[in-house]
Formats: structure tokens, C-alpha cells, sequence
């Protein structure tokens, strides 16, 4: 099993990857000395057939000819694999070297992305047991940028404004919700708190398109709780597949502006941000009036307890329906035996502890109680954040 673990919340850069600066659409020729970097790091830690001299020698020329390189099957897997590794914010590093990769470098016309993001999905969820998995669409080229995908995620609900002002569904996505809807996707009738997005798709700089994904294609689990009946009453539901779409990923000197990757879920995401935040679903005061909680002071500690029975639904919801989910006690430790490993290697481990502990009950985990390696922006390969 591997574990591709993002944290699902409401921040302009997905928390899998240090902060640094995507490159415009118009990047143009391969830079030389990043790409005889990644190919000797390559050679380092892998036995490839050819000769580190001979593929080097391959490299320059092709830059020479024609401003750009093509990685090979090999050298793809490995730098998508390693930006993982470097991924300072995600905690769920420990199995990076079994992501499976999908070569999809010849695709880039928008129809063609949109239906490969669904076979995508359709690979990665395998009846719930999640594989982590990232498919890589066309890189840039010197000219002729790349495919990109415009959703932050490839399966996101809709936000509905309402005439009173508020948001009916996810409010994190009521402006993406009213620009799919000015560019003709018809909200459906009635309304609903979890409509799947259509996926945005542009060819470079091209106009972008939109393009449904199929309800066959997203697994859904709907929330119960272990003790209290009610709360099946509230008809909450989420996705199986946190499958992060917006991030380039780059390495080598080439910009791969589409690559959407997933893990599966830590617990804490759904049931501590996603239903909880006050710009997302906002259910905590749901909860605690049905709990019968006082709400009239913080000090009664209302939210914290109301949070914890949402993550016990969650939690118990995925694993009564079969579906892979990681709980924040279990990836802390595995998390530090990556860190670990990665020392046994001779390797750094980079990460920021804010995004490492999780949300609930950090200090009663493991990744707590000690300091990491700061996080090095400049560290490649990576999954940049995604181009303003």
C-alpha cells in the first residue's frame, strides 16, 4: 500500500510541497544545469542501462537542437517519486517510492486531459483501496506550453450562493462554482451541498474548457456516526479521493504544468477542516446542538468536542465502507521512521512542523515533540504551487 498524503484545506498552495514559484506559461528553453543535476542524481540512486556519460552527452544535444529533453520512462518515475520525497509539508512520505506513475506526456488537448483525469480517478480508487497514483500530462515546451488544470483538486463540490448571501455547499469554492456557471455549466436542480465540479482545462494559455466527470467515477462515502443514529440524518457525504490537480511538477530543468497526483485521506482533513471550517461546511454548531452542548462560552470547549464526534463519523464511515483512509496517530509514526530512513540514506528530511502535526491533537502524537530540517524552497524535484 502506499499513502500520497495532502492535507485538504482551505490555502491558496495545497500543503504536499515547499512554497516556491511556479514558472509562467511561456517558459522556454530547458535550463542545462538543472538537467545534468537531476540525471546524475538519477545515476546516483538508481542502476539505469545507459552510462551516466552517454546520457548526458544525449541531454546536451537535445537541448542544442531543440531547446528541450525528454526524460525516459525511468528518469519520469523517479523525479515525480523524489518530489514527493521533498515534499516538506506532507506527512505521508514514508511509502514515495511506490507512487504509480501514468506516462501520459503525449496528451494535451483539453478533451483528452479531462477524460484521462477520469481514468485517473477510476485507477486510483480500485473499489476503495486507494493507490497512490499521479498522471503526467504534456510538459512545457520552448513556445508551445503545456496542458493545465484549473481546479485545485480534481474532484471539488460546488458552492451555490444563495439570495440570503449565504453558501450552499462548499463555501471555499463559491467563486470557482460562479465562474464555471458564467462559462455554461448548469447547477443542477435543485441545488445541492455535494455537486461535483467539472474539471477546467486549458491548452496553455488557450481558452479553457469544461469537461463533467462521471458520477461513476467518484466514490463517495456517506457519514454515519458509531453511537448516534441522528447523525445519518444530516446526509453528509465526501469523496474518496483527495487528488490534487494544480501543482506543476518540475524537475530537471522541465515543467510538467499537469500532473494531477492523490494519496488517500488523513482523517483530520475531512472531519477537523473540510466540514468544520467556518468558510467550508461550517458543522460544528450543527453538531453541538444536537449533542446538546452549551455554546455560549469557548470555555465549555463545545467546538473541540463537537469536532472529535464529526472525526469519529469520518472515520468510522470510510472504514465501514472499505474505503483507504490514514488516521493522525498512525502517520505520525510513520512519518518518523521516513525521517529515519531518510537519515540512514545520508539524506536530509526537510519539514515544516506547523504542517506535519496535525490539526487535533498534536501533542498527544509522536511528530510533535522534536524539530526538522527547514524546508529548502529551492529543492528539485518538486510539486510547485500553482502559477498565479
Amino acid at each position: 500500500m502506499t499513502t500520497l498524503v495532502s492535507r485538504d484545506t482551505a490555502v491558496p498552495a495545497p500543503r504536499a510541497c515547499p512554497v516556491t514559484h511556479a514558472p509562467s506559461a511561456g517558459a522556454t528553453v530547458a535550463d542545462l544545469a538543472a538537467a545534468v543535476e537531476f540525471v546524475e542524481q538519477f545515476h546516483l540512486e538508481t542502476v539505469p542501462a545507459q552510462t551516466l556519460r552517454g546520457r548526458l552527452d544525449e541531454v546536451r544535444r537535445e537541448i542544442d537542437s531543440t531547446g528541450s529533453y525528454t526524460h525516459t520512462p525511468a528518469e519520469l518515475a523517479f523525479g515525480a517519486r523524489v518530489a514527493w520525497r521533498n515534499a516538506a509539508r506532507c506527512i505521508g512520505r514514508l511509502y514515495w517510492n511506490s507512487l504509480h506513475v501514468r506516462d501520459r506526456r503525449t496528451v494535451r488537448a483539453p478533451a483528452d486531459v479531462a477524460a484521462e483525469c477520469v481514468g485517473h480517478l477510476r485507477d486510483a480508487t480500485r473499489g476503495g483501496r486507494i493507490r497512490s497514483t499521479i498522471t503526467i500530462f504534456a510538459p512545457d515546451r520552448p513556445g508551445v506550453p503545456g496542458p493545465r488544470i484549473h481546479n485545485e483538486q480534481l474532484i471539488r463540490y460546488a458552492g451555490h450562493r444563495t439570495p440570503s448571501g449565504e453558501v450552499r455547499g462548499d463555501g471555499r469554492y463559491a467563486e470557482f462554482t460562479d465562474r464555471v456557471v458564467a462559462m455554461g455549466w448548469k447547477r443542477p436542480e435543485p441545488a445541492g451541498r455535494f455537486d461535483v465540479l467539472p474539471l477546467m482545462v486549458s491548452e496553455g494559455d488557450g481558452e479553457p474548457e469544461l469537461h463533467e466527470i462521471p458520477p461513476d467515477a467518484v466514490l463517495e462515502v456517506p457519514l454515519v456516526h458509531p453511537e448516534y443514529t441522528w447523525f445519518a440524518d444530516l446526509r453528509l457525504r465526501w469523496h474518496a479521493v483527495p487528488a490534487i490537480s494544480n501543482m506543476p511538477l518540475e524537475f530537471g530543468g522541465i515543467t510538467y504544468p499537469a500532473a494531477p497526483f492523490n494519496g488517500w485521506y488523513l482523517g483530520t482533513e475531512i472531519g477537523a477542516r473540510n466540514l468544520a471550517d467556518a468558510d467550508r461546511y461550517d458543522l460544528l454548531p450543527v453538531l453541538a446542538e444536537r449533542l446538546g452542548m452549551d455554546t455560549t462560552s469557548p470555555r465549555t470547549l463545545w467546538r473541540d468536542r463537537a469536532m472529535l464526534e464529526m472525526m469519529r463519523a469520518v472515520q468510522h464511515s470510510f472504514d465501514v465502507a472499505g474505503v483507504t483512509m490514514a488516521d493522525h496517530h498512525t502517520e505520525s509514526e510513520r512519518f518518523l521512521t521516513h525521517v529515519e530512513r531518510e537519515e540512514r540514506a545520508g539524506r536530509r528530511c526537510p519539514a515544516d512542523w506547523s504542517w506535519i502535526v496535525p490539526p487535533v491533537s498534536g501533542g498527544l502524537t509522536p511528530v510533535y515533540h522534536r524539530y526538522y530540517d527547514a524546508p529548502d524552497p529551492d529543492a528539485r524535484p518538486a510539486y510547485l504551487p500553482p502559477a498565479p
